[in-house]
């Protein structure tokens, strides 16, 4: 008996074990935006993470797992993912360093002992590279390092996301097939079990990247709202024709209007093999249902 089997049955709860592919809901993006659109309040978090229990896992920061665990008890409930990272470089408002590169930093804020302690099947870490600091860059290679001998130590689940650090303001580092490529596979090297990767552009260069990288890679997804549900579900599509491993979908779930009816149209796509136009077509119809029930329901409260 050792960790190696902890990983091996946390992967089995993440991955579906039919389509191999896994959704998560990347739902931490407080610690670094603030309060994000659909999530506002810890009411809205266990409002919109009740509708989300067909995910494989919903990814929360450290600092709200006491606030909506409930969500996560249960055989048939989602895994818990937990994102370990803080950063100061990228804001949209009051960056503490204006250049990024040299007083940016990035840092973890909770260890893996504390998240194998909350129950959590899974860490995400983010992986800056391509800082003008070398001093930096190689702090950050220890730091995802020293992450993934601790994942290993206690049998949980790595999942890097690598990122070049200034793509927030250097448009040729974003899908920059090349780059993700490479980056990808630095992080399988370091340790990941998961790799989570921006989209490059195309579905035959996230195939190179897929091939290319020898752990599971999902799919990063951005922001999105319902009025490009046809996006999201393309996208979805794309990754599965590519051969990935599923996605993790954070602003294009949780900040709809009915957040339930955006999973289950990925749940055809991703685990039943079903086009971005089906997935589109279900999401119509659950959201129609969903206004018709709403409408109901308040006209019996008026009567």
């Amino acid at each position: 008996m050792d960790s190696r089997t902890g990983k091996i049955i946390r992967l089995g709860r993440i991955f579906d074990s039919q389509s191999g592919r896994a959704i998560i809901v990347a739902a931490s993006h407080g610690v670094l935006t603030g309060a994000p659109k659909g999530l506002r309040s810890v009411a809205d978090m266990n409002q919109v993470f009740s509708q989300l229990q067909g995910a494989n896992g919903i990814m929360i920061a450290p600092g709200s797992v006491q606030l909506v665990e409930t969500c996560f008890v249960g055989r048939e409930k989602p895994s818990l993912v937990v994102h370990v990272d803080w950063k100061s470089h990228g804001r949209k408002i009051f960056r503490p360093g204006e250049n990024g590169t040299s007083e940016g930093s990035v840092t973890s804020i909770a260890s893996v002992e504390q998240v194998a302690a909350s129950g959590a099947d899974a860490i995400m870490s983010y992986l800056y590279v391509g800082h003008k600091d070398n001093q930096l860059e190689r702090q950050e290679i220890e730091r995802n390092a020293r992450l993934a001998e601790d994942c290993s130590r206690l049998g949980m689940v790595l999942i890097i996301e690598p990122r070049a650090v200034m793509d927030h303001s250097d448009s040729t580092q974003v899908a920059n097939p090349d780059l993700l490529a490479w980056y990808c596979r630095m992080s399988a090297e370091i340790g990941a079990d998961v790799v989570k990767c921006i989209w490059p552009g195309s579905v035959e260069d996230y195939e190179t990247i897929v091939s290319q990288t020898t752990v599971p890679v999902v799919l990063a997804g951005g922001p999105a709202g319902d009025e490009k549900i046809g996006e999201t579900m393309r996208i979805a599509e794309s990754t599965v024709l590519a051969g990935g491993a599923g996605i993790m979908f954070g602003r294009r779930i949780y900040s709809s209007k009915n957040p339930a009816a955006v999973l289950a149209g990925l749940r055809a796509i991703i685990h039943d093999g079903a086009s971005a136009q089906e997935g589109v077509d279900l999401f119509d119809v659950l959201s129609s249902r969903a206004n018709t029930n709403a409408e109901a329901g308040s006209d019996t409260e008026h009567k």
